[in-house]
């Protein structure tokens, strides 16, 4: 359809006709309008572009003009993400009564442009987002599930949480998981590393406490009993009494556990004990290569039905870190995260993420919700440190000084 304007005056009706990818006319129309309108293609697009669509979406790319795309950019799987052989590079997409997974998940997530959601007068009892397997988690979901801080509240209130984790080379990893959990509001911190780094540990904390591995293993796990919550793995290592230790926690307690790094490395070759635990009460959070060593699989490239599958098989809370993380709990719902920029991309920003996670299971979440709302939190304060500092310099230490301005900007959970 072409539409002539001159100045703010748009000429009524319009010509009509069809696309022809040897007509030069069309061509040179295209390449010089003031905008296109992707509108080739609705949701249901399940099979590679075929001609004359494929010229017409080469043609839209190549054009230079602004393209916004109808409900989701032509090519883009809707459920997935996935590009079906080629698809529009949209600067705007128009998507009608809720967002669709395939914008913000996969390739779709950088195709889609900026995502506006316009109302077309579905009634709003028939859009309640509980019902949907996928929604996208943002600042009012984390808000109204942010633990509320009473104004009696002592350190025991908000949470006993203990780290396992640290080995030589690798002591800051838990240091910056205590962090990342103390300015989420955890109460008490407490960080069980080995005894030869533990002087190290000790030194680079003042908030934390940190505790040497020592005696026999029922002493350490009889005070990892005492806690509400427990991380294991930020720089763990893979020693041999590290992992027994790691595999004994995960094996009898009972209670919530988040498992990271050489956690999920050491729980991969011993899938039995993960299974065995109780429903939900173990949160897993691997980027993609530890995610295959957990047996995941990723090579459809549908990475929102991977964990889905995954969360549900394993009866476990997954955290699949990435370009749009995603959460997914056992009973099948799944929230995509839209916060976060590749400056977070640098060793200790997961660390970061494990340590709000313990937090804010100790201060009284399930597993699920803490997981959502330290993985949009932790996103945020990303975001609010790229501003400051640029993706380039920011390092994760930045992310943990923005963490109290993230939650602050909720305006949720104290008093």
């Amino acid at each position: 359809v072409r539409i002539a304007v001159s100045g703010q005056t748009v000429t009524p009706g319009g010509a009509v006709e069809l696309y022809d990818p040897q007509d030069r006319g069309q061509a040179v129309f295209a390449m010089h309008a003031d905008v296109l309108v992707d509108a080739l293609f609705g949701v249901g697009l399940n099979s590679p572009l075929r001609e004359p669509a494929a010229s017409a979406v080469a043609l839209m790319n190549r054009s230079g003009a602004p393209v916004v795309c109808a409900d989701i950019p032509s090519g883009v799987e809707t459920d997935t993400g996935r590009v079906l052989g080629d698809a529009v590079h949209g600067d705007t997409t128009v998507t009608f009564s809720m967002a669709k997974p395939g914008l913000f998940v996969g390739k779709g997530a950088l195709l889609a442009g900026e995502v506006l959601v316009h109302d077309i007068g579905i009634p709003e009892d028939i859009l309640n987002w509980e019902s949907y397997p996928t929604c996208l988690a943002d600042a009012g979901l984390a808000a109204s599930w942010l633990p509320r801080r009473p104004a009696d509240g002592h350190k025991g209130t908000f949470g006993k949480t203990l780290i396992l984790g640290g080995s030589v080379g690798f002591t800051g990893a838990p240091v910056l998981a205590a962090r990342g959990a103390l300015r989420t509001g955890a109460g008490l911190v407490s960080i069980l590393t080995p005894e030869q780094v533990w002087p190290i540990l000790a030194a680079k904390c003042d908030e934390a406490m940190a505790r040497p591995i020592r005696g026999e293993y029922r002493e350490n796990i009889a005070f990892a009993q005492g806690c509400d919550a427990v991380l294991i793995g930020p720089g763990l290592g893979r020693e041999r009494h590290t992992d027994r230790l790691a595999l004994s926690l995960l094996e009898e307690l009972k209670g919530p556990l988040v498992v990271d790094a050489d956690g999920i490395n050491a729980l991969a070759e011993h899938m039995d004990i993960l299974d065995a635990r109780p429903a939900g009460a173990t949160v897993l959070t691997p980027h993609d290569g530890e995610f295959a060593r957990l047996g995941g699989d990723l090579s459809g490239g549908d990475r929102l039905g991977a964990a889905r599958r995954f969360a549900a098989e394993h009866r476990c809370v997954l955290v699949l870190k990435g370009h749009r993380t995603i959460t997914a709990w056992p009973d099948g719902r799944c929230f995509v995260n839209p916060t976060g920029n590749s400056g977070m991309a640098k060793g200790g920003s997961g660390d970061i993420l494990g340590g709000m996670i313990l937090s804010l299971i100790g201060q009284g979440l399930d597993p699920g919700r803490a997981a959502v709302c330290a993985v949009w939190l932790h996103g945020r304060a990303g975001d609010l440190a790229a501003a400051d500092k640029g993706e380039y310099g920011m390092l994760p230490s930045d992310l943990v000084e923005q963490l109290p301005y993230a939650i602050k900007e909720l305006g949720a959970g104290e008093g």
